[in-house]
């Protein structure tokens, strides 16, 4: 009876204890950052009514919450530690579940509802654990901010980092028509850039960008994809195999080929010709005279005309887009043909023959050259032969009024003498911040405005060996910019140089800082693919179900052999014999005894 009853009184003590405790539920809510989580907690207000409860974040003590983050009534949320905790659900049917807006890493722990039911020990308790996951960055959003000839500027807003810091961004660039197989590819690790400048890019080219962003648990998503085509530029390359033939005393034909089309920079719009006389006594050019005419086909022709017969003519010829003129292409000297003078006679009645002088081309076309004089009548020059034949001859040419020449005029407009002189701003100084590959960062201390307030900034950038051209290599930047990262497409030892701008002029050239980019290697390809980190050992590692086999086998011998000498020594104990031996193949043997116990 008095185990019985002790019995009895040990799980009387526990049923007490559940019952002063509180029947208390749990489970496991897993999210990730920067999602909303909602832990579960409810009650039958329908039989209860509207009642009392809370939430805190750790165990539920004996009373209240521990660490309240919310407490309602039953009919409204009467306190809270942060906007970010919310009862969504319907407080008249009992559903005080908690939602936790935009969780963090640090929301992670045990959450407890206690629900304040009437009476002694009757509170409802309910723990959530809450499991939050840091995630790679969101997705960025770019945009193209400045499109030039060999520049671009893109440019993105901060996204949510998934839990963990931005620590680098990976850009990746490619020609429209190619695959990203053959994408070039830098990672810059400044977690606090929204811009960045690529340079060096081909003119009138289109190319694919797209950003990523990366922490420590990856690499976001893919960026939209951005199409950007760079400006037209002037042409790099002159024409080419261009050639002048001489087709008569008083003209030149004149054939060449476009520039090489990596060069041309741009749709090809027209030539400028230039050509002039050259005068032997002299020894010297006169005066330029210019053609435009328009670019048509893979072979251009055109004929200069009204030409001075046994002249020396040099011709230049430059290709021009949109954007500009490109350099000039020339050739030698090439002289106009000697006139050729064709006497023919006719012989018809004994009055006088005429005998012209003409120009004849190798062309078979007839030019006629007109010598005019003050007088408007022509001059006759008479003869007379013993043959009383009266040889008239006569040197005409055409009336001025029949000769057709297309005149190409410029205006000039003469400029006014009154200048108005403004003070320029001082040259920024320019410093350099890092090189990370083939990208550099820089910063600039702004001096004094001048007469105006500071409009801008440009870069101007050059190889070491070259010389300065803002037409081609310059980047602008705002007013209210002081740094800048730039990423050189094609990594080498540049010069750099900046200049401040107002509305009156323009500054003097800064300090000019020489960089290297390139050096730790241009990677053309990143990858991340795993979370976790690899340690790659220096020898393969033999196959585990090979090494399990090898195991195995090691232990049945090992185990056969102990067993054979223990059962041995028995044997002899009991003064048995016991021969075995082997034949062909077998285990053959001999003894008194049952060898049972084998």
């Amino acid at each position: 009876m008095i185990i019985l009853a002790s019995k009895h009184l040990a799980v009387y003590c526990n049923l007490l204890f559940c019952f002063l405790a509180g029947f208390v539920s749990a489970e496991t809510v897993t999210v990730t950052v920067g999602t909303d989580a909602v832990l579960k907690c409810s009650y039958d207000a329908n039989y209860y009514g509207r009642l009392s409860a809370c939430w805190g974040k750790g165990t539920i003590p004996n009373r209240g919450c521990a660490n309240e983050v919310l407490k309602t009534d039953g009919t409204s949320v009467i306190s809270r530690l942060s906007e970010r905790y919310l009862l969504m659900g319907n407080l008249g049917r009992g559903d005080v579940s908690l939602t936790i807006r935009q969780v963090e890493e640090q929301d992670s722990g045990v959450y407890g509802c206690r629900v304040e039911i009437p009476g002694w020990f009757n509170d409802q308790k309910r723990h959530v654990t809450l499991k939050v996951n840091a995630v790679p960055p969101n997705p960025l959003r770019i945009e193209a901010r400045e499109v030039k000839e060999r520049t671009v500027t893109i440019r993105w807003s901060l996204v949510f980092d998934g839990g963990r810091p931005i620590t680098a961004y990976r850009i990746d660039i490619k020609n429209k028509q190619t695959p990203w197989e053959t994408k070039k590819t830098t990672e810059l690790h400044d977690s606090s850039l929204t811009h960045v400048t690529l340079v060096d890019l081909s003119p009138s080219k289109t190319y694919n960008l797209r950003v990523f962003a990366i922490n420590s648990m990856g690499m976001s998503e893919t960026s939209n994809v951005l199409t950007i085509t760079t400006k037209e530029a002037a042409p790099e390359g002159p024409p080419l195999d261009m050639q002048l033939v001489a087709l008569s005393s008083s003209s030149i034909k004149v054939t060449w080929k476009p520039p090489k089309a990596e060069l041309r920079n741009g749709v090809l719009r027209g030539y400028n010709i230039n050509y002039r006389e050259y005068d032997a006594v002299a020894k010297q050019f006169k005066r330029w005279q210019y053609l435009n005419v328009a670019a048509t086909r893979e072979q251009e022709t055109v004929t200069l005309v009204n030409l001075k017969p046994s002249t020396m003519y040099g011709v230049l010829i430059q290709a021009k887009t949109i954007a500009g003129v490109g350099p000039a292409s020339n050739a030698p000297l090439c002289s106009t043909l000697d006139e050729i003078y064709a006497t023919s006679a006719t012989s018809a009645t004994p009055s006088t023959s005429a005998t012209s002088r003409t120009s004849t081309t190798p062309s078979s076309l007839s030019t006629s050259t007109t010598s005019t004089t003050p007088s408007p009548s022509a001059t006759s020059r008479t003869s007379t032969t013993p043959s009383s034949l009266s040889t008239s001859t006569t040197s005409t040419t055409p009336s001025p009024s029949t000769i057709s020449t297309t005149f190409y005029a410029a205006t000039v407009w003469e400029q006014s003498t009154a200048s108005i002189s403004g003070v320029p701003p001082n040259p920024p100084v320019i410093e350099l911040k890092k090189v990370d590959g083939n990208s550099f960062s820089l910063f600039w201390n702004i001096g004094s405005e001048g007469d105006s307030p500071i409009t801008g900034y440009f870069l101007e950038y050059k190889a070491v060996n070259a010389s300065w051209d803002y037409t081609k290599n310059a980047v602008d930047f705002g007013a209210h910019e002081t740094e800048a990262t730039i990423i050189e497409m094609n990594p080498s030892t540049y010069n750099v140089r900046m200049f401040a701008k107002n509305s009156q002029a323009t500054s003097a050239a800064s300090n000019v800082l020489t960089i290297t980019t390139g050096e730790a290697g241009h990677q053309t390809d990143i990858l991340i693919t795993s979370m976790m980190p690899y340690t790659a050992s220096p020898l393969k590692s033999p196959s585990p179900h090979l090494i399990g086999i090898f195991v195995a086998v090691g232990l049945l011998v090992v185990t056969g052999a102990i067993l054979t000498t223990w059962q041995l020594r028995r044997l002899k104990q009991k003064k048995g014999t016991l021969s075995i031996w082997l034949g062909n193949g077998e285990v053959r043997y001999t003894d008194c005894e049952s060898l049972h116990e084998l």
